[in-house]
């Protein structure tokens, strides 16, 4: 009886655990209306075309949601999420290594980087890929060490 109860105490502490890595994802994460990637496809920008994803395919994972597109790319996330989840939850990675801030994406602008999704800025007449083109190692490494101050 008293190993069954440790199991049950066990079980909970581990979920109380995971739900608060889960909510503390979600708010450092880029979401708008409850959706990553303001409801794009991770997985499209790999095949290098960005394409909106429907809500009837969502998939969560560690407490944000994705849309997709298709139901093989629904698959291909659930089976590797991390290759597919953009770098630095979202935001731009330019902003992020430029000044570790968390600033809003054009979701079709984007770099496909060492396997992973980089998202970026474009508005106004300010195109931010063009500005991580310029010092893309220097950024980059900022921008991990940056984003590492805010999801530990």
């Amino acid at each position: 009886m008293k190993k069954l109860a440790f199991s049950l105490s066990l079980i909970l502490l581990v979920g109380l655990l995971l739900a608060q890595t889960d909510d503390g994802r979600k708010k450092n994460f880029n979401i708008k209306k409850g959706v990553s990637i303001e409801g794009y496809d991770p997985v499209s920008y790999f095949d290098g075309k960005p394409l909106e994803g429907k809500s009837s395919l969502a998939v969560s994972h560690q407490g944000v949601t994705y849309w997709f597109n298709h139901p093989v790319n629904q698959s291909k996330f659930k089976a590797n999420p991390e290759k597919y989840e953009p770098a630095y939850g979202g935001w731009c990675a330019y902003a992020m290594g430029e000044t570790g801030e968390k600033v809003k994406i054009d979701p079709e602008t984007f770099k496909i980087l060492d396997g992973k999704l980089y998202l970026f800025y474009n508005f106004w007449g300010s195109n931010t890929l063009t500005d991580w083109n310029k010092n893309e190692k220097v950024l980059k490494g900022k921008g991990d060490h940056n984003w590492k101050k805010l999801v530990p």
